[in-house]
């Protein structure tokens, strides 16, 4: 009997830009994304977080065929992304950005934003078509008069629910949010991360979650996965990464949150404030310089992102 194939796989994807040069002198490589893999199973829901600048949005570019991979491939229910027609993995794969005020024409109603995608497919009829906007907007939160509205006529929580609404009127399977509720008021971030929810369970969506919001993410996933420096370096479930952090750099992102407790502040623990240059990064562990726990070996071994605790979690650490 065979495995079925998980929702989406990325499989040793990696990502390398060349900056500067010229007629005569070779331009320096920037590796935003080296060798992850990870598996989404179908219905789950996957975080991805990390520093800005880690590669997050450069993955999700791969996985939307946006860019291509310099190694690896992504599975998209066992199907190679490569080579595949954009318009048909739009059927399956679609995303939902961070800024609502920026991803949405200014010049367009609510019902063309929203019904675009059924029309560059030829999907329906126009009478169809606006039939499959209105259940849409419906099903999002937002009244059907918002139909005949322009973007700024809306509030930036309705903006995003727009945005939603969009990415999921062509039924597709996985959604990759890439910080899709960082730009709203804390309170409109509840209903959003509700919303997502409620739809994942409607729909059985598959989600990739990118954010750098821990407690978004604590609220949302099934899994985790910490990427710094282009490389994935621990993964596990929600419990096993918010309750048993095994990575230096997963302990240090959950210690540097803000406590609700009034007049602690952030913390010191010891990681610094720079992020090294991703074009020339350090040797062995790339966290080593900002690492507390760092010995000889960190800095002339990469560890292997493996498994080490027998219980489907992965870390990449020498004293993990």
């Amino acid at each position: 009997m065979s495995r079925t194939p998980p929702a989406l796989e990325l499989c040793g994807l990696s990502k390398s830009y060349t900056l500067g040069g010229g007629l005569f002198k070779r331009g320096r490589s920037l590796g935003a994304v080296s060798d992850v893999s990870l598996r989404i199973p179908r219905g789950q829901v996957m975080g991805l977080v990390g520093e800005s600048g880690c590669g997050k949005s450069t993955l999700a570019k791969m996985l939307l065929g946006l860019t291509t991979p310099s190694e690896g491939d992504v599975l998209v229910d066992g199907k190679p992304l490569r080579g595949a027609n954009q318009k048909a993995l739009a059927r399956h794969v679609q995303p939902i950005f961070q800024d609502p005020y920026s991803s949405l024409n200014p010049r367009k109603r609510i019902s063309q934003i929203v019904g675009l995608p059924l029309q560059v497919h030829g999907i329906g009829t126009a009478r169809e078509r606006a039939a499959r906007v209105a259940e849409t907007l419906d099903v999002v939160g937002l009244p059907r008069r918002a139909a005949d509205q322009f973007p700024g006529q809306l509030s930036g929580g309705q903006r995003q629910r727009v945005a939603i609404a969009r990415a999921l009127i062509m039924r597709p399977d996985i959604v990759i949010c890439d910080e899709p509720t960082s730009a709203l008021d804390v309170s409109v971030q509840a209903q959003i991360l509700n919303l997502l929810l409620d739809l994942k369970q409607a729909f059985g969506l598959t989600y990739l979650f990118i954010s750098h919001d821990l407690a978004v993410v604590e609220h949302l996933v099934d899994r985790v996965a910490v990427m710094y420096l282009g490389r994935i370096v621990e993964e596990g479930t929600r419990a096993q990464i918010f309750g048993a952090p095994r990575h230096p750099y997963t302990q240090a992102l959950l210690a540097s949150a803000l406590t609700p407790e009034p007049g602690l502040g952030v913390p010191d623990i010891g990681m610094g404030d720079a992020m090294p240059d991703p074009s020339a990064p350090p040797s062995g562990c790339a966290f080593h310089p900002r690492c507390p726990r760092a010995e000889a070996v960190c800095r002339q071994q990469r560890p292997r992102l493996e498994d080490i605790r027998g219980d489907n979690a992965r870390v990449a650490c020498h004293f993990a």
